[in-house]
């Protein structure tokens, strides 16, 4: 049931690889009502988009009419429902809500956008987000904010330095996807015991990452876990969360470069990286909750959706 007296004006989707979150939101971006799925562009499972669609949002539909639907996420993507180019850098709000990528109208919706990703594209190493701009313009939004660093930890943990309300650029650590395959699919997983979060084994780490130096430290300081639990030295109830603590010890250390920033995270996520920061010694803050769906409402009103 949404609050009585609001009227609903708008749906969005953050539909990801693995999942699928939508928002019922007023016209003043207030959220009146969420749905989640585990229905990813990866994990269809032979349903089309425009099912899964009306499946989370067309009882919203049925209740208060045809309304305008903001995508965002990997929907956009190659592998998505429409391929939406991406927006280059820098890009702020009014060049996100220009490049919006039109979706083929569906029955009992109103119009079907979707929101681009923003590409770095220099000479040096070209960057890409997608799904994590919206994010990061909704914390501006919530913090009051046009400028600063922020990192969206994750599989792909996402670096994003915004310069006068624009995403200036960009740079992405594979931390997440790094520790699942060390973990999974390495001697040093062998060694490694499930169980609750080691605090110990994660402080162990983080300090192990503050002592790296140069190129190739960190290659050289990884097997050092499996040598560690050889020699008694490290417990296998510890050694995942050393492993944790090792990799984005090294990650934060490399791209704050001891700059402040601000972490756009769930809960879980946010706790880690603000402990390591904390051990580093890194000033940092912490985003509001709610900055995707506020991003998504940003965009929708540039875009004059709503």
């Amino acid at each position: 049931m949404t609050p009585a007296l609001i009227r609903p004006a708008l749906i969005t989707c953050d539909w990801g690889t693995s999942s699928l979150r939508a928002y019922l939101m007023a016209a003043d971006g207030q959220v009146l009502a969420t749905s989640a799925s585990g229905q990813g562009i990866m994990a269809l499972d032979g349903v089309t988009f425009p099912e899964v669609l009306t499946a989370i949002a067309g009882g919203w539909a049925r209740d208060h009419g045809p309304l305008p639907v903001l995508l965002s996420g990997m929907v956009g993507s190659r592998q998505g429902w429409v391929e939406a180019p991406y927006a280059r850098c820098p890009a702020g709000l009014p060049d996100l809500a220009a490049a919006l990528a039109e979706v083929p109208a569906q029955p009992g919706f109103g119009r079907i956008a979707i929101v681009p990703g923003v590409l770095k594209d220099d000479d040096s190493a070209p960057d890409v987000i997608r799904g994590e701009e919206v994010e990061v313009l909704g914390a501006l939004a919530r913090l009051g904010v046009a400028e600063g660093l922020f990192v969206l930890p994750g599989t792909h943990s996402k670096w994003v330095r915004v310069e006068a309300g624009r995403i200036a650029t960009s740079a992405t650590y594979m931390t997440g996807e790094v520790f699942a395959a060390l973990k999974g699919h390495t001697i040093l997983g062998r060694m490694m015991e499930e169980g609750a979060f080691s605090a110990e084994g994660f402080r162990r780490g983080v300090e192990a990452a503050a002592e790296l130096e140069g190129p190739g430290a960190l290659l050289g300081r990884l097997f050092s876990l499996r040598a560690l639990g050889l020699t008694g030295r490290l417990a296998g109830a510890d050694s995942a969360d050393m492993l944790s603590g090792l990799l984005i010890g090294a990650e934060l250390r490399d791209a704050s470069a001891g700059e402040p920033f601000t972490l756009v995270a769930n809960p879980a996520l946010a706790a880690r990286y603000a402990e390591a920061a904390n051990i580093l010694g890194l000033p940092h803050a912490r985003a509001p909750e709610g900055c995707g769906p506020a991003g998504q409402h940003a965009v929708a009103k540039a875009a004059g959706f709503i």
